[in-house]
């Protein structure tokens, strides 16, 4: 499989968000992030970095 886990960066240190992602929408200032299994949560944030090689998504939560 080629999903990719979500984290969310929390003071310099990287928090699972969601596992096993299929679908990542920007929906303006939030992101919704959708799991292969149809779970989706939701953060207001921006993608910091993502690395299709090691299947991780970084995202920067904005207060």
């Amino acid at each position: 499989m080629c999903e990719a886990n979500a984290y969310l960066l929390k003071g310099g240190d990287e928090v699972l968000f969601l596992e096993s992602v299929d679908v990542l929408e920007n929906t303006g200032q939030e992101i919704r992030v959708t799991s292969i299994f149809g779970e989706q949560k939701t953060v207001k944030g921006q993608i910091r970095r993502m690395s299709l090689v090691d299947h991780k998504i970084l995202i920067e939560e904005h207060a």
